[in-house]
């Protein structure tokens, strides 16, 4: 039903971390409302058994994200939790049998104020980079924990710590708010490109080529931009469950103008 996450291989300076966990084979993890309130509840429960901070959290469809603060290094420990109890949860609701989640999650150190603002922004824009909601009405991210901080509106809003974030962006509590506000509306692609680049394990070019061949059982991967462009696009299709790359890289290594390669792995 699930898969056990392997220790942290470096710890961070800051104590920060950046973790991504995935479904298997990119399978939704999430059906409805209930889904993912027991993974926030999963969360709530094991930050706190294990004295870990949330900072910023985004639940999609098949992935999550998470900033979290490990001061005691419990990292792994709450990861298994979480992992552990959910996937008990999503076999016995609908009777799913084998992994739930990838074989171990993904943790990038967050060194840098500067990472750490980039990289609660690109979080949070998750939803709006899918096409799927606008930033401030996604119920399933804490950017309305952190914009409705005076109401608390949100039933989840005790699962984050704002004020590390906060504090990098106003003097007043109000201040930070509006800062954060504005700050979330810039949509800065080079930025989004390097958080998206840096939390990857990466391919070498020469690594993706071969796969890339294995995948479409091709010779030569230049010539899929002389095909006609559905079939064209019915292959590069096929490359997006590639990990360790990203659709900047694929569209160097084919030759092939990255906006295709966007618009066909839609």
């Amino acid at each position: 039903m699930f898969n056990m996450p392997r220790q942290l291989r470096k710890v961070s300076n800051t104590k920060v971390y950046h973790i991504i966990f995935k479904g298997n084979d990119q399978q939704d993890v999430f059906f409805d409302e209930y889904d993912y309130k027991k993974m926030l509840k999963e969360i709530l429960k094991y930050k706190e058994k294990y004295n870990c901070d949330i900072y910023s959290y985004c639940l999609m469809t098949n992935h999550i994200h998470l900033i979290i603060y490990d001061k005691y290094n419990n990292i792994s420990k709450m990861m298994q939790g979480i992992l552990v109890s959910y996937s008990i949860y999503f076999g016995k609701k609908y009777n799913k049998i084998g992994h739930l989640f990838q074989e171990r999650f993904y943790s990038k150190n967050v060194e840098t104020k500067e990472y750490l603002l980039d990289l609660c922004r690109y979080i949070h824009q998750n939803p709006v980079k899918a096409g799927i909601s606008r930033i401030e009405d996604y119920r399933w991210s804490s950017y309305l924990d952190y914009t409705e901080l005076e109401t608390n509106l949100k039933e989840d809003a005790k699962i984050i710590n704002p004020k590390m974030i906060l504090s990098l962006l106003g003097k007043t509590k109000q201040e930070a708010i509006n800062n954060f506000i504005n700050f979330h509306k810039l949509n800065e692609e080079k930025i989004n490109d390097y958080v998206e680049f840096e939390m990857i394990t990466k391919l070498t070019d020469e690594e993706l080529v071969q796969r890339i061949k294995k995948i479409l059982e091709i010779e030569n991967i230049r010539e899929i931009k002389k095909l006609n462009h559905l079939l064209r696009n019915e292959k590069i299709k096929k490359l997006k469950k590639i990990e360790g790359t990203t659709k900047i890289q694929i569209s160097r290594v084919l030759g092939i103008s990255r906006k295709i390669v966007e618009r066909a792995m839609k």
